[in-house]
């Protein structure tokens, strides 16, 4: 590294003689870069996390392309009177049709919903049964006609005292008949048991990813619901446009509020950190130096507060800027993992600026001039940088070997942003000191005592054999129970609550929810055989697994006849039930279901598809029209759980029918599932790998075996106090704080670095000289990558909570260990004369 440095030197030389070049130079570069960097937007989407070849991934884009994803705004009305519901949805129709949009030059919607058209389905319930649901029609009426000629028969004797079994059969065959009939003949209009709520759907014409537009949107409807006074049409009425649209905009509201929240506290507290230690440090140099080159007074101190955060600042910012620029060319959108790091970029990237302009400092209060100063600190410091910075870049680097996108790109940024942080604090931070220094921004006075006291003169590390004991045996007794180490799979406690939301899903009650079938997986075939093929896969599968996660699985091909030969089938299955029902043994069989019976089995000519109700249709219909070939299968648990999706992706990610043909389910918790699997089995890789290479470089770094074991225990011990304090504070692992890991070791393997670089510079006993010089840099570097990280602590998504926590309290114990541990190991390898450069 050494080496590389030399071939570098010149760049420090440019950055003395022509500093205004090369600091407007990087600005002009900087400027240029935030126009691109400005353009990037984030993308919430769950599938935009895996690789676009993932089977998964393609099922659902299949899906999307061929079915659709309308996500509908809906407007909720609630009040005692269903009759005065009704008139303000007939009220608000055509008004909310006609809301016109100058901006896409367009009406906001282009269709709603709201009645339903039930008397053709009722007309036609046996007509859209399935086969199996019509035989056990015919068994149970063939079984009641039985008994009713029974029970007619003057001679027949009931031996038994009852027919418990036989009635329980037949009550189930019915309870079934019963749900599917409700499942299929909603009520007339959209409404909860109580029919107190009221549910209008409205069909957005633009884009949902365009948040300008959905926003517009809930505002027009607020208003126009606002200039219709719901409380006209019944004191207690209450009308809220909301629904799952709104949430995907409180989502993506909530994490742009979260950027610029952690954003604005996190850098205002390095800010604020940076500048009352480099101002407390020159006050203290400048003191130092004789009384009679004290020229200025305090005041002129404070005033020139600024200065340090401008001279680490400004290359800082140039280097984000183009970190983003690149970030956008190379990707074009941000994640919700990758969506916070300018601000943690801001934390780690101002270390290597904090050490440079430190020990910079240093040099100049020893007496050195400005160019053998920054030399000099080049020289020195600028190697224990380069081992620092490419160390903690290769650590985020080698995510970008991960399938998983919440990896590989949260390792390419925040990789790329280290790198660029590197080189601006080392070939543009120069010219800003040189500029400043020109101007006497920089108040300097030469020290008439040394830094540090001389080699020999120190005094030994205390209590050494104490804290490595201790600090030992905490790890031992971590180690002892990593199995309360758990990894969080319930997405909810992940995800962020809305109160607005909430207020919404109560207001809305338990409209279409009856059922029990939410969340369906798709599967996509081409013709209609495939459908059967698979509908029966699925359910051998579910048949033969005692513990299926599957509840129900449907497609419009069991229903709907496809064909003349499959409609004059199915009207001769109705007219058996027909003739069932007009037996005269019949006649007084009585009941609501009968009822439904007699009017289903008046059918004689087959449906067609254009007289299949909306509502229904839209199910089986896809965008061109067409039915589609696509069989929907319900889960029986609930998929907020991790582990009940990846259950569910298990058993019908991937279906094999009998004759050789595989298929892929699609839909967003399958996505979820898989994503959750692969983050789990690349995290101990990419921590491996990380860990490898952060070995590797730190040899190269030293050349040396044993100092590089020396400088690399902190984080091994840290790391291991941070599993500690998880156990002890209830943390746990999840989808978000993982990506954490390789980046604390990255983080963390710094400081150790740093003080074992210094260490063997300043020579034997030094150690304690060391910790009040360098020891004092890496404790400010760490407390401003921290601060960066704490910003997170102030959102509202728990996830990005959770990588704040996780972040805050790794890097704080690699520091911890690195002041303690490290120190103590090195005076008890001095005690014992081990110590060897």
């Amino acid at each position: 590294m050494r080496t590389l440095l030399a071939l570098l030197r010149p760049l420090v030389m440019i950055n003395y003689r022509y500093p205004f070049a090369v600091l407007s130079l990087s600005i002009l570069i900087a400027i240029g870069a935030g126009f691109y960097a400005t353009r990037l937007v984030i993308d919430t989407d769950l599938a935009s996390l895996l690789p676009d070849h993932y089977d998964s991934v393609q099922a659902l884009e299949r899906l999307r392309d061929t079915v659709g994803g309308e996500t509908p705004l809906e407007v909720t009305i609630n009040s005692p009177d269903f009759e005065a519901n009704k008139a303000f949805a007939e009220a608000l129709i055509p008004r909310a049709m006609e809301l016109y949009y100058p901006r896409l030059d367009d009406n906001f919607v282009n269709r709603y919903e709201y009645r339903r058209d039930v008397e053709v389905l009722k007309d036609y319930a046996l007509y859209l049964s399935t086969e199996d649901e019509i035989g056990q029609v015919i068994d149970f009426l063939e079984e009641r006609l039985e008994q009713a000629r029974l029970e007619a028969n003057p001679f027949f004797i009931d031996f038994e005292d009852d027919f418990d079994d036989e009635e329980e059969e037949e009550d189930e065959r019915l309870r079934e008949f019963e749900q599917m009939y409700h499942e299929l003949i909603p009520s007339e209009y959209p409404v909860n048991q109580d029919s107190s709520s009221l549910v209008l759907s409205f069909f957005p014409t633009g884009a949902q990813s365009d948040l300008t537009y959905i926003s517009d949107l809930f505002e027009a409807f607020g208003e126009l619901i606002a200039e219709m006074d719901p409380a006209s049409y019944h004191p207690e009425m209450v009308a809220v446009a909301g629904g799952r649209l709104e949430r995907h905009l409180m989502e993506l509201d909530s994490i742009i509020r979260d950027v610029v929240t952690s954003f604005g506290s996190g850098i205002t507290a390095v800010i604020l950190l940076v500048g009352f230690y480099f101002m407390i440090k020159l006050i203290i140099n400048y003191r130092r130096g004789h009384f009679r080159h004290r020229r200025h007074s305090l005041f002129d101190h404070l005033i020139r507060f600024p200065v340090p955060i401008m001279v680490i600042g400004i290359p800082l910012l140039i280097s984000l800027s183009i970190t983003f620029a690149i970030a956008y060319f190379a990707l074009g959108t941000l994640n919700t993992m990758t969506s916070v790091l300018f601000v943690i970029l801001f934390g780690l990237g101002i270390d290597y600026g904090i050490h440079f302009y430190a020990r910079y400092l240093e040099k100049r209060s020893a007496g050195e001039n400005v160019r053998s100063a920054l030399f000099q600190t080049y020289d020195s410091t600028g190697a224990a940088i380069m081992t620092s910075a490419t160390t903690t870049a290769v650590a985020l680097f080698v995510l970008m070997i991960a399938d998983f996108r919440g990896f590989s790109e949260f390792g390419f940024i925040s990789g790329t942003g280290i790198v660029l942080a590197y080189l601006s604090m080392l070939f543009v931070l120069p010219a800003i000191i040189v500029i400043f220094e020109r101007y006497r921004l920089i108040l300097i006075n030469k020290n008439l005592y040394p830094i540090h006291t001389k080699s020999g003169e120190a005094a030994p590390f205390p209590f050494a054999r104490t804290i490595f004991i201790a600090g030992t045996f905490i790890v031992a007794l971590v180690l002892f129970n990593t199995d309360k180490l758990y990894f969080e799979y319930n997405f909810g406690e992940l995800e962020p609550e809305f109160p607005k939301y909430v207020e919404y899903r109560e207001l809305r009650g338990d409209i279409d929810q009856a059922t029990g079938r939410r969340n369906p997986a798709y599967i996509l075939a081409d013709t209609d055989e495939e459908v059967r093929l698979i509908l029966q896969t699925i359910r051998e599968k579910k048949k033969n697994n005692l513990e299926t996660t599957i509840l129900a699985v449907e497609a419009l091909q069991e229903r709907f006849p496809v064909n003349q030969a499959e409609e004059d089938i199915k009207l001769a299955k109705i007219a058996e039930i027909r003739e069932l029902l007009n037996d005269p043994f019949m006649q007084d069989v009585e009941g609501e279901y009968i009822d439904i019976l007699q009017r289903a089995s008046r059918v004689r000519e087959p449906l067609s598809v254009d007289d299949v109700p909306d509502f229904l249709k839209n199910r089986f219909v896809t965008r061109d029209g067409e039915i589609g070939r696509f069989v929907m299968v319900y889960p029986a648990v609930g998929l907020s759980d991790g582990r009940n999706s990846i259950a569910f992706k298990n058993e019908i990610g991937v279906i094999e029918t009998s004759d050789g043909r595989t298929y892929h389910a699609a839909s967003t918790s399958i996505v979820a599932a898989e994503m959750l699997e692969l983050m789990r089995d690349e995290s101990p890789y990419m921590v491996a790998a990380t860990f490898i290479m952060i070995f590797i470089l730190v040899y190269v770094g030293f050349r040396s075996f044993r100092w590089t074991i020396i400088a690399m225990l902190p984080l091994l011990i840290g790391l291991s106090w941070t599993f500690g304090a998880m156990i002890m504070l209830g943390l746990s692992f999840n989808m978000y704080n993982l990506v954490v890991l390789p980046a604390i070791l990255g983080i963390g393997n710094d400081n150790g670095v740093h003080l074992a670089s210094r260490y063997r510079e300043e020579g034997r006993k030094s150690m304690s000289a060391v910790l009040k010089s360098t020891g004092q840099h890496i404790t400010i570097g760490s407390f401003t990558t921290m601060l960066g990280f704490a910003g997170l602590l102030l959102t509202n998504h728990p996830g990005l909570t959770s990588i704040g926590v996780l972040a805050v309290v790794g890097i704080g114990l690699t520091l911890f260990s690195a002041l303690t541990y490290l120190p103590s190991l090195v005076q008890l390898l001095e005690n014992k004369g081990w110590i060897r450069f």
